[in-house]
């Protein structure tokens, strides 16, 4: 049940990413920043792509997927088209691999070490997609005021 509901809020939050994405009058912006916005929201994109892929591909659906998250803040002028794609892909991703997680997995230490020390597959799970939901609401942000 727990599971279910992670996969509906994850894809709830990707789906409201892709049309944050499609919002953007001109796909330039995406890659704004000021002295004020460090990260433009492609990059922001980018990190949560790569981080999904790390936490739950990798560590779970054995994708082999293997980070490089000083690109995620590095990268420019990545399409919309491919950002997109992306997202899609990681949907199919977290799909996949929630629906192969044993449901007594939850309750055993998370298999992978994150900066805060051990915790619960369940705790890190829920805490991934709050790390989502932060972002895409700064994605929100970053496309009001500086794509209108």
């Amino acid at each position: 049940m727990l599971l279910e509901s992670l996969q509906r809020l994850y894809d709830r939050d990707l789906n409201k990413l892709s049309e944050e994405i499609q919002l953007y009058k001109d796909e330039k912006n995406l890659w704004i920043t000021d002295k004020n916005i460090s990260n433009s929201a492609g990059n922001l994109i980018l990190h949560l792509i790569g981080n999904l892929n790390t936490y739950i591909g990798a560590a779970f659906g054995n994708t082999g997927y293997i980070r490089q998250r000083d690109l995620e803040f590095s990268d420019k002028n990545v399409s919309r088209e491919n950002l997109l794609a992306s997202i899609e892909e990681i949907k199919n991703i977290i799909k996949n691999t929630l629906s192969i997680i044993p449901e007594e997995q939850l309750y055993k230490e998370y298999p992978m070490e994150v900066s805060y020390g051990r915790t619960s597959t369940y705790h890190y799970l829920i805490h991934i997609n709050v790390h989502l939901s932060y972002h895409l609401g700064q994605i929100n942000y970053h496309r009001r005021f500086f794509d209108e």
